[in-house]
């Protein structure tokens, strides 16, 4: 399945079911939040982000504020999630299997940030 590696469309039908099937196994109220917050597929950090701090090889970033904060944040953008599909690819050596756990798990750390947790309570979580 190495060939995926150049087939953007499936890698984004990929992550987009993963992402429906971890959310469909959420908790309600969870499930209510996480769907109100756009995710979004890029293949990379661009260059901007990078110039930001964001390493290239990043599998997935949020942006915006927290949700315990959107109403009174002042950030110039909303909240999202954003999966970097080509990283979380090569992370997962070109193996599908690998590619969803990788999808999840990062989508979670990511919606974990979302809620308001750091990197230690998501390490706590298995969620590093």
């Amino acid at each position: 399945m190495k060939s995926m590696e150049t087939d953007w469309q499936q890698l984004q039908e990929l992550a987009l079911e993963e992402v429906e099937a971890t959310l469909a196994d959420l908790p309600a109220p969870l499930r209510e939040k996480a769907r109100a917050l756009p995710v979004t597929f890029q293949r990379q950090p661009n260059p901007d982000q990078v110039r930001d701090g964001i390493a290239p090889d990043t599998l997935g970033l949020f942006v915006g504020p927290e949700h315990a904060y959107q109403e009174t944040s002042l950030e110039p953008i909303p909240p999202q999630i954003i999966l970097f599909l080509e990283n979380l690819w090569e992370f997962s050596d070109a193996d599908e299997e690998i590619f969803l756990d990788e999808v999840h798990t990062t989508y979670l750390h990511e919606l974990g940030h979302y809620l308001g947790l750091d990197e230690e309570d998501l390490f706590d979580r298995g969620l590093d």
